[in-house]
């Protein structure tokens, strides 16, 4: 009696193997909805002191691969302006990283991150962005423009100036009501400058 429930049991599974194929109704995909936002540019606002290129490199590195970065900084000083920009290469993690690092409190800074899209991203954003800023040496440009060599002109002009000064200076200690005898100015008893450029 088993033997013959077993023979059945036997027949009834290699008839369902050896069964030809049957074209049934395919299966239907998942229907993607497309991104939001499909930027991967992330606007990154009140970076904190320290927290420079390298630092937000290495941190941000975490999350995926960085194509590029930018902090936005004086053109006088170098400092940082404390916002920047990371470009990454999906916008899958872009979005990511801006939903878990937006209002993330780093350095007693809370951070702002934002996605933007890519019709607000400027041509010309990334332009340098690996740019290592050298700072300029405004004191050598004053000491440069104050040694070079004047016309007789420039100079005429420059002792007009120092005159003029002189007298408002002169006028304000007077409607003070300080009596005081101001030195004459050297410089406008010279008839030429130290450094005269001569003309051909």
């Amino acid at each position: 009696m088993l033997l013959n429930h077993l023979k059945v049991l036997i027949f009834c599974f290699l008839s369902y193997l050896l069964k030809p194929l049957e074209g049934g109704p395919g299966r239907k995909l998942p229907v993607l909805k497309p991104l939001e936002n499909s930027s991967p540019v992330l606007y990154i606002g009140r970076i904190p002191h320290g927290f420079y290129e390298k630092e937000m490199e290495a941190y941000f590195g975490q999350f995926g691969t960085i194509k590029r970065l930018r902090i936005a900084r004086n053109k006088k000083t170098g400092k940082s302006r404390h916002f920047g920009f990371i470009e990454f290469e999906s916008p899958e993690v872009a979005k990511i990283v801006a939903d878990t690092m937006h209002n993330y409190l780093l350095f007693e800074h809370l951070l702002q991150v934002y996605v933007i899209p890519l019709e607000h991203v400027h041509p010309r954003l990334w332009k340098g962005f690996n740019y290592r800023y050298k700072p300029v040496d405004s004191l050598q440009i004053a000491r440069e423009r104050h040694d070079k060599e004047r016309t007789l002109e420039e100079h005429r002009k420059l002792v007009e100036r120092v005159m003029k000064r002189d007298k408002k200076r002169r006028k304000r200690i007077e409607a003070a009501g300080i009596d005081y005898e101001c030195p004459e100015i050297v410089g406008n008893l010279q008839l030429l400058p130290k450094k005269i450029k001569f003309e051909d």
